[in-house]
């Protein structure tokens, strides 16, 4: 068994808990079924957001929501660098797996972007 990281972002609506709350769930389901992810085979996952984003910390969505109580998570503020996309949260997933896993990274709504 290897690990992999899976990656994946989303554009967040507004800067609340509830926005917040909203957008982790959608990425992170969104990537639970694109890679068949179980909660016992995630090392760890990072979250980041833009310095526009600080009403949540994410992990905390994944934890109460998705049960991921014994992940260890990680929750920082992406680099500012001039003109780059707002209201963004990102995550990387690292995936305890065989060796044939091929991740599918999930970049949704505005993020979609960041991939084009």
């Amino acid at each position: 068994m290897i690990t992999k990281g899976i990656r994946g972002a989303i554009t967040v609506d507004e800067n609340t808990e509830n926005s917040l709350k909203e957008a982790t769930s959608e990425l992170l389901n969104a990537l639970i079924e694109e890679n068949n992810i179980k909660p016992e085979n995630i090392s760890h996952a990072i979250f980041t957001t833009t310095n526009d984003l600080n009403a949540a910390f994410p992990a905390k969505f994944a934890r109460l929501d998705l049960g991921w109580e014994k992940v260890a998570m990680m929750c920082f503020h992406e680099l500012d660098v001039p003109d780059s996309l707002p209201m963004c949260l990102r995550v990387l997933i690292v995936l305890n797996c065989d060796e044939n896993f091929e991740p599918k990274f999930v970049y949704l709504k505005g993020a979609a972007n960041l991939r084009k």
